[in-house]
């Protein structure tokens, strides 16, 4: 909580310190000035009224809300009634602090229906004390009539007050709703990071595992020399998926991605036959959508290897100026070749989800789907489309 938060608490709380030192300090004020005091006469009188006005000045501290309307009202009536009787009697003139007190605190307490007749009321009822010829009081009718005055400033600082809340409801709702923000970026921070590791490590995984197999088959048939080649390439995708996590760290702290190096890369790493083609004038893409261009470019090499082991694959990236300079990145792969071994099986449903989610995140969108016509028949197509 920042010190604006906490004084806007602080001042808008029951029993703050300012109300508790102006509550104390005027039954201090009442108690060491109102006159005559005794135990008979005159005396008692102003000594039961003045202890009888101090306790209702003290139902100022009590939380708000605790009295009905009704209740509230009738302590402010004897509180006023009290307080004019007091001043009829007092020669100090102290006790007209009791009726402005009065007012004052209806119109804190009070709707404006029912302060501002109160007020009035009060104010007339300490006139007209104030000129019955009767004690020996030393307070003119005319500060009684103005005891109503006060119930302006209760309004006022009731205004205020609920000001203070206001802002003060409208500062914690920010803040959950800052605190609801936050968690749902970590949400999707934690979705993004599981998205790196199924892209980075379960692709480079599939591919070994596939190298691997090709390997067995090879082994059981006599084919010693395309074993090897077959296990050398697991190890090169080994070391592939190596520096795809060290890459993939960097792009986490922003660094610049090479997007066509990258998939040059991948490519040769994936397959023997594979080639890349960039159309348009090239232009420098933000980190981001480098690095969604790159995960879907894995995900559609990774199925590629599944499904069509050893056909030939073509990667097309293009800078195009019109829709509003977007970038289009597509995988075509061959059907697979005779004699090849897909791992259908292999495949977690999982790689399009991430790269839908993933495109969803930057407003790309992606289409993907096997090809009915022409010389690759019988292959798979992924077509992505990102926004400039």
């Amino acid at each position: 909580m920042n010190r604006t938060q906490a004084l806007v608490r602080w001042s808008t709380a029951d029993n703050n310190p300012v109300q508790v030192f102006g509550t104390a300090a005027a039954v201090t004020v009442g108690a060491v000035t109102v006159r005559p005091t005794g135990t008979s006469g005159t005396g008692l009188a102003v000594l039961c009224l003045l202890v009888l006005v101090s306790l209702l000045l003290c139902t100022r501290l009590v939380t708000e809300g605790r009295f009905s309307p009704g209740v509230q009202l009738a302590v402010l009536c004897a509180w006023s009634a009290g307080a004019a009787a007091l001043m009829g009697l007092d020669r100090s003139g102290a006790s007209v602090l009791f009726a402005y007190f009065a007012t004052g605190h209806a119109g804190y307490r009070l709707d404006s229906r029912r302060s501002l007749p109160f007020a009035a009321a009060t104010s007339a009822l300490c006139a007209g004390v104030l000129l019955l010829p009767w004690g020996a009081h030393g307070t003119s009718w005319i500060v009684g009539a103005f005891t109503g005055v006060s119930v302006l400033v209760g309004i006022s600082n009731r205004a205020h007050t609920d000001a203070l809340r206001s802002a003060r409801a409208a500062a914690e709702q920010a803040e959950l709703a800052a605190r609801a923000e936050a968690r749902a970026q970590a949400l999707a921070e934690r979705a993004r990071i599981a998205r790196d590791v199924h892209d980075v490590l379960a692709h480079s995984l599939a591919g070994v595992n596939m190298q691997l197999e090709v390997t067995d088959a090879l082994l059981e048939s006599g084919d010693i020399e395309r074993a090897r080649q077959a296990a050398q390439r697991a190890q090169s995708l080994v070391r592939s998926g190596l520096t795809e996590v060290q890459r993939t760290v960097g792009d986490l702290r922003e660094d610049a991605l090479p997007l066509v190096e990258t998939l040059r890369s991948l490519l040769a790493s994936a397959s023997d036959a594979g080639t890349l083609t960039v159309e348009g004038p090239p232009r420098e893409l933000p980190v981001r959508l480098a690095q969604v261009i790159v995960r879907c470019a894995q995900e559609a090499l990774t199925n590629a290897h599944k499904y069509a082991p050893g056909a030939p694959v073509r990667m097309r990236l293009e800078y195009a100026e019109e829709p509003a300079e977007a970038t289009v990145f597509e995988v075509v792969n061959s059907a697979p070749p005779e004699g090849s071994r897909p791992l259908a099986g292999a495949g977690s449903g999982m790689g399009l989800v991430g790269m839908r989610e993933r495109l969803d995140l930057v407003g790309g969108t992606v289409a993907a789907g096997p090809i009915v016509d022409g010389d690759d028949s019988g292959g798979w197509r992924v077509r992505v489309v990102i926004p400039g």
